[in-house]
């Protein structure tokens, strides 16, 4: 089955010379969650605008749902629904008016039992008459998804939809996306909240100076470049690492504890010979334990080798 949108050879050069994007190529699958991380200015919200027709690409070509978005822009933006990190919305407008308004700038004819399928697919539904500068920030969140959702597209874009949220209000907004996946809507998010991408993302994506490092499914990403770290608790704390552990990679860490990050993937991990220099330097092991690499450690990692190979050439 063809992707829902299909990203070639897309490139975006400002008059000034500035290239926010560098070929970037990309296909997104109907009905998954996809994840864009990058650092600011990394080129996320860039390549969002030119998908739903915000900005020009300079070159390249873009598709949604088979239709392309310059030749085609009209059936191309009618599949997308946009929720940008800004808030827009007109805050003395009702919630329902504000939704209803937006299906009828697609075209779309009045029907009141869709919008209160998704007012209510939201928990908007007991607030539809209020005026949206009565709602917490949370509610004028979902208000602007409702927004999004009101001509029935296929594909949602959330750019930093928890962006300055606290950790409850992120939670429940996750649940919304969560249930949107489970209706067969397809999802791309662009965050700095790495813990997002793990808990939601199908795949992940990583941009880094426009250009995309690499496209994961992200268990997949987890087991093909996570690491672990073995942990060492010893009897007796030490004020620094033994020679021959040092050697191996072996570091102190600020809680006492001697730590080897070791491949999961390799053949050969060297725990064996670690725990042997241990027991030559005389020293006598408490505990162990270890610790998978997170998704930020992978994400940290990426960005850094780029910026070093960035420096070298």
């Amino acid at each position: 089955m063809a992707p829902i949108i299909s990203v070639n050879n897309l490139t975006k050069t400002y008059d000034n010379g500035f290239q926010a994007l560098k070929g970037v190529d990309l296909d997104i699958e109907e009905g998954e969650v996809l994840a864009l991380l990058g650092p600011n200015g990394a080129g996320k919200t860039t390549l969002i605008s030119i998908i739903c027709g915000i900005a020009n690409k300079s070159e390249g070509s873009v598709t949604v749902g088979g239709y392309d978005i310059t030749r085609d822009f009209r059936k191309a933006r009618e599949l997308i629904g946009l929720v940008p990190q800004e808030m827009s919305v007109e805050v003395f407008e009702k919630v329902i008016s504000t939704v209803k308004f937006s299906r009828g700038l697609f075209g779309k004819k009045q029907d009141d039992a869709k919008i209160e399928q998704i007012l209510r697919d939201l928990t908007l539904w007991d607030k539809k008459d209020n005026r949206i500068r009565e709602l917490s920030g949370g509610m004028k969140r979902r208000v602007m998804i409702a927004k999004a959702l009101s001509h029935e597209p296929r594909v949602l874009f959330l750019d930093e939809p928890t962006a300055g949220v606290d950790v409850e209000l992120r939670k429940e907004m996750w649940d919304v996306m969560r249930a949107l996946k489970k209706s067969g809507v397809t999802i791309i998010l662009t965050t700095h909240y790495i813990e997002e991408a793990e808990a939601m993302a199908d795949r992940v994506g990583v941009i880094s100076n426009g250009e995309l490092l690499l496209i994961e499914d992200t268990d997949t990403l987890m087991k093909s470049m996570g690491k672990k770290v073995l942990k060492i608790e010893l009897d007796e704390p030490v004020t620094e690492v033994p020679p021959a552990l040092a050697e191996k990679g072996v570091v102190l860490s600020p809680t006492g504890t001697l730590d080897y990050t070791y491949d999961t993937a390799a053949q050969q991990t060297g725990i064996t010979d670690v725990l042997a220099d241990l027991r030559a330097a005389g020293l006598k092991l408490a505990d162990l334990s270890t610790r998978q690499s997170s998704l930020e450690d992978i994400f940290v990692g990426l960005v850094t080798d780029q910026k070093t190979g960035e420096n070298a050439a």
